[in-house]
């Protein structure tokens, strides 16, 4: 596609999929405000195409904080790695939560939370209140 428009059908099946989650920080789409993003996992200015297998839900803190980007440095020992690939990885090979804060097990992990900058202390007020609404129960969503 030439465009950035996600057909209506293409929009549904990725959220379906990702059980209204963000396939990234595992926000849920239910009680926020600003509608998700379809995030192209390949960017599009990288060659990524608009196909069920390049797409991937997003929260819009996620979405605009991965962008373009594909790497970034891994805190722990700088090295430049792949960011966290939704449609090829599994989410809970690469991170596990401690309470709110979403803690990397991998250099994938750490670089992706770094990037999108997952733990700014926003982000762990909303998981808060939305664990207190039982919409952020990492158990429920399969982790630890």
């Amino acid at each position: 596609m030439a465009s950035d428009h996600i057909p209506t059908g293409m929009r549904r099946e990725v959220e379906e999929r990702a059980n209204g989650v963000c396939e990234y920080c595992h926000l849920s789409q239910e009680g926020q405000e600003a509608r998700f993003h379809i995030d192209h996992v390949i960017p599009r200015s990288a060659g990524g195409e608009t196909k069920i297998e390049n797409l991937a839900l997003s929260c819009v803190s996620c979405s605009l904080r991965k962008a373009a980007r594909l790497t970034w440095p891994d805190p722990d020992t700088g090295d430049k790695v792949t960011l966290y690939n939704p449609r090829t990885m599994k989410w809970d090979e690469h991170f596990v939560w401690r309470g709110s804060v979403l803690v990397g097990s991998t250099s994938i992990g750490r670089a992706t939370i770094s990037a999108l900058n997952m733990n700014r202390p926003f982000i762990l007020a909303i998981r808060d209140e939305e664990a207190a609404w039982g919409r952020h129960e990492p158990k429920s969503h399969g982790l630890l």
